[in-house]
């Protein structure tokens, strides 16, 4: 294969990773309280002091990561900034000392101001400890890491009592999608290079797995964002509801698993169906770029931003693509990577500040203009640009090698 354009991709993506980091480097760390700003204008001027705990998780893992697997990234600012990021998430994280239950939100000095009745804000706050753990090999943080994943296990699988969400008669539990994508993606995270943590976590992994294939609906034709807890099509618009960005992040996470299990079947299916399958009807041929929100039947979805094109959705259809192009070498897959590529660079990227505008209109055209929020802070972009960069460096070892 020529690699000209691969190497091109690679300039391109590693020159975006260093204009994202240095953003948040810049323009996110509070020194004098601790922690992140992440509601920062498109210029890196803070807007608003809240801190939002998933949001600080990610930005410590974020750091981390790069410190550990990126030679550039080893630098000493990067995890002085991870420490003391996870020392505030150790002293302001939970809503109290008695309960592992996290915040969603807090203000600028760590008081807590909102809780959500979900598991999102623990989910990331495992991930943040774990890898700290990983490039500090304090035991303190692996510790908070275990203990966090298992009450998280026992709210899923046992007892959602604790996280506060009252049971209303009409509304019966669900299988959510992003529950058990999140949960294996904690479990490949604190599994890396650990047969303790596999072992323990082994039964959980195949759980989170078949969990996750309850969303291919209709005979294999659709994946339906909620779906009953025995895996049936609910009624409705949230039986209808599609994210084809989500489908195709859970897409990479069953392509790891399959990868790492040497499991064909589901290399198969997390391509052909939680790829191509949501990247095909998620696309908008017209205007370019995935739609954020569709109905299965064709209904007008409800939400407003239905049709707005997002910054996440390209991010994790980009990781998707790369990976299952590393791992089959089919041109189909590479095509849709370039597909993906050439509108996520020509529309979310910010040349004069760097970082990526996160919300754009049908159209493409930036809709809002700041660069991080209550949703949007330092993890999509740079994870991903960071695992392109690496599945690219891996791939043109492998065809230079040849």
């Amino acid at each position: 294969m020529d690699t000209k354009e691969l190497e091109h991709f690679r300039r391109v993506i590693q020159n975006e990773l260093d204009r994202a980091v240095d953003f948040w480097l810049k323009y996110s760390h509070d020194d004098q309280y601790g922690g992140f700003f992440t509601c920062l204008g498109r210029d890196g001027t803070v807007f608003d002091d809240l801190k939002y705990v998933w949001l600080q998780g990610r930005q410590v893992w974020m750091y981390c990561r790069l410190y550990r697997k990126l030679t550039r990234f080893h630098r000493p600012e990067l995890l002085e900034a991870a420490k003391k990021g996870g020392e505030f998430l150790l002293q302001n994280a939970k809503v109290s000392p008695s309960s592992k239950k996290g915040a969603f939100v807090l203000t600028r000095n760590g008081q807590a101001v909102k809780v959500q009745r979900t598991i999102f804000s623990e989910c990331f706050y495992t991930m943040a400890m774990d890898e700290l753990w990983r490039v500090t090999g304090d035991p303190q943080y692996q510790k908070e890491a275990v203990e966090m994943m298992d009450q998280i296990i026992y709210w899923v699988r046992e007892d959602a009592s604790g996280l506060g969400r009252p049971e209303m008669p009409g509304a019966p539990p669900v299988n959510t999608m992003a529950v058990p994508m999140m949960l294996l993606c904690l479990v490949e995270q604190l599994q890396e290079g650990n047969s303790e943590m596999a072992a323990k976590y082994a039964e959980l992994e195949e759980w989170c797995v078949a969990q996750t294939l309850q969303h291919l609906q209709r005979d294999g034709k659709v994946v339906l964002e909620t779906v009953s807890v025995d895996g049936k099509e609910l009624p409705g618009c949230q039986g209808r509801h599609q994210n084809p960005g989500h489908a195709i992040e859970a897409g990479w996470f069953l392509l790891q698993q399959a990868i790492r299990k040497r499991n064909p079947e589901l290399k198969k299916t997390a391509i052909e169906k939680f790829m191509l399958l949501p990247f095909k009807s998620g696309w908008d041929e017209k205007n370019g770029g995935l739609f954020y929100f569709l109905d299965a039947d064709g209904h007008c979805p409800t939400q407003l931003e239905w049709n707005m094109k997002l910054w996440w959705p390209h991010s994790e259809a980009l990781i998707a693509f790369l990976m299952a192009y590393h791992e089959t070498k089919d041109p189909k897959l590479l095509d849709h990577f370039r597909t993906t590529f050439d509108y996520t660079f020509s529309h979310f990227t910010d040349a004069e500040h760097g970082e990526w505008y996160g919300y754009l209109n049908q159209q493409g055209e930036v809709a809002l203009t700041f660069k991080g929020g209550p949703f949007k802070g330092c993890f999509h972009v740079p994870r991903c640009l960071y695992m392109c960069e690496k599945l690219l460096d891996s791939l043109l070892e492998e065809f230079q090698g040849c």
